[in-house]
């Protein structure tokens, strides 16, 4: 299949888990399914581009494989947090800002984005369709930074977990990987995303991939991830978590300074 009909085959896909997750919004009033439905949706988007693409088909199995792994692992974590927890602050936060019926809000804020993730399965889909024959070394080279990103974001995951099951509220993570970065998860997730798009080079289009990290950093640090993020933290941690602000780098690792207590 040539791209445009690939991507046209994944409007059902980058849509219809969005509102899928927009009806179980409906059905339980969390709106943070739409996390758990956009990592499956780009898991589901590189499987379907790796079936689907015209490459390499070892290349294609790389990447489907990999990318497939990445959204089964994170949509499921998400899955569990959010059917074993409260609903993520920034949607409650959403809540109160949009009013008594936020319903087609929420509804267009989700269909947004699947959209998106047409920009963010650019690597997958420019990979798997490239017609030069064999898997170029910097394909390896991606996929093992990618496998990097994950293990860092599983490792953080865990870490958070951990200090969550035994802390008292109020209180700021600064253990492991949370002592040199306010937001270890995200940067190892934007990680990931830099190994995707090095996977995806070869001919000059696949350029082109590099949007998908651009997009990750920008929403993580400046739009859905980080902001909400702190600002949902000072409300409920207050001063604890100003005072982790001042010691610890919010996106970009850093050897925690002597400020840092665990």
């Amino acid at each position: 299949m040539s791209e445009g009909a690939l991507l046209l085959a994944a409007v059902p896909v980058v849509l219809g888990l969005p509102f899928l997750a927009w009806v179980a919004y409906l059905r339980t009033d969390r709106a943070d399914w739409i996390d758990v439905a956009w990592a499956f949706s780009l898991g589901a988007l590189a499987a379907q581009f790796a079936v689907l693409g015209s490459g390499d088909p070892i290349r294609r199995l790389a990447l489907g494989v990999a990318g497939t792994a990445w959204g089964l692992r994170l949509g499921t974590h998400l899955a569990v947090r959010v059917a074993g927890g409260a609903e993520d602050g920034r949607y409650q936060a959403l809540r109160a800002d949009w009013g008594p019926r936020p319903h087609g809000r929420f509804l267009a804020f989700f269909l947004f984005q699947g959209v998106l993730n047409l920009v963010l399965g650019l690597p997958f889909l420019l990979g798997t369709t490239d017609a030069a024959p064999g898997v170029p070394a910097w394909t390896w080279m991606g996929l093992a930074l990618a496998l990097a990103g994950v293990v860092g974001e599983a490792l953080a995951d865990a870490q958070l977990r951990a200090f969550k099951a035994t802390g008292t509220p109020g209180t700021v993570c600064r253990h492991g990987l949370w002592a040199w970065s306010r937001h270890p998860n995200y940067f190892f997730e934007w990680l990931t995303w830099m190994g995707f798009a090095l996977a995806a080079q070869g001919r000059p289009a696949a350029l082109a991939a590099w949007l998908a990290p651009a997009l990750i950093y920008l929403l993580l640090t400046r739009v859905t991830g980080i902001p909400p993020t702190e600002a949902q933290s000072l409300r409920s941690r207050g001063e604890a978590y100003r005072d982790y602000q001042g010691a610890v780098p919010a996106f970009f690792p850093w050897p925690p300074s002597r400020k840092v207590r665990p």
